[in-house]
This record gives structure tokens, sequence and C-alpha cells, in this order.
């Protein structure tokens, strides 16, 4: 098995990406968008984080072995998001004693 050689071109072109998601990321701080500017500012984060794993470590040229285990992270991921989130947004269905 051989490995895959990036050239410098793709790296830099990723890296100024990643430099002008960085720069409307901290531009989306600026303008007031309500609620939404949290899910837009996580939105911009997801797309850096997949650039760099697919890039930057590769993950784009290497095995389908790989791919499966990056995807079961995030199934993983996703399914301690959803516990956690069950948790904090049913906090409030129990009364607390004395109030």
């Amino acid at each position: 098995m051989s490995a895959h050689i990036a050239s410098l071109r793709l790296y830099w072109t990723v890296f100024a990406l990643l430099m002008v998601m960085t720069v409307l990321t901290v531009a989306v701080t600026f303008v007031d968008l309500g609620a939404a500017n949290l899910y837009v500012a996580l939105g911009i984060a997801i797309f850096k984080a997949t650039i760099v794993v697919l890039y930057f470590m590769h993950a784009r040229w290497s095995s389908r072995l790989t791919h499966v285990v990056i995807l079961s992270g995030i199934v993983f991921l996703g399914i301690l998001f959803s516990f956690t989130l069950a948790d904090y947004f049913t906090r409030g269905y129990i009364g607390v004693a004395g109030k």
C-alpha cells in the first residue's frame, strides 16, 4: 500500500480556506442574527473540522476502514450529545421539593 502525497499547493489552498473561514466566524459575531449566531458559528466550525480531517489528517485518501472508524466516532459523539441534551431539556419537568 502506498501513501498519498498531497501537493504543497493543496496545503496552501486548504490553509487559505481555513483562514477565510476563521475570519468569517469572527465576522459573524459582529452581526446580530439572534439565536442563529450560535448555529452559524457551529456550522462554520464543523466545516473547518471536516476540512482538517479530510486534508491534514489525509482521511480523504485513506481506506474504507478509516472512513468507518471516523463515521462511528461521529455517530458516538451524536449519541453522547443526544443524552446530554435530553438531560438538559428535561431538568424542569420534575419539581423541586419545597418550591
